[in-house]
């Protein structure tokens, strides 16, 4: 399986120009998550474009995050979402209304 491109969303200001709201927001989510998680890969793109006229849509991006670390390993799908969204913290409150994630050990991807 390929790790996602990030794309352009259709939410407001999701423009996928250098400096958007909605690439700013994958450049911290990959930041936060590099520094708190370690991962041997991790990739982030914006699916707002799959939530146009959702309400909550105004209020954070929809994203998708694929990230292969060796914290993952033995541990449950729920462990695994806990420790990205522990690691996240804040900034999944006030940037992201809705997060997919992939949490891959090393040797799962």
């Amino acid at each position: 399986m390929s790790a996602p491109r990030p794309r352009p969303g259709a939410h407001p200001g999701a423009r996928s120009a250098q400096g958007s709201p909605v690439s700013r927001t994958i450049e911290d989510l990959e930041a936060t998550l590099r520094e708190r998680l370690r991962p041997e890969s991790i990739a982030c793109r914006d699916d707002g474009d799959q939530h146009i006229g959702h309400a909550g849509a105004r209020d954070g991006g929809h994203y998708h995050v694929r990230i292969v670390a060796a914290c993952f390993a033995g541990k449950s799908r729920v462990a695994r979402h806990r420790l990205v969204y522990d690691a996240l913290g804040s900034l999944a409150a006030r940037r992201v209304h809705a997060l997919a994630i992939e949490a891959l050990a090393p040797g799962e991807a």
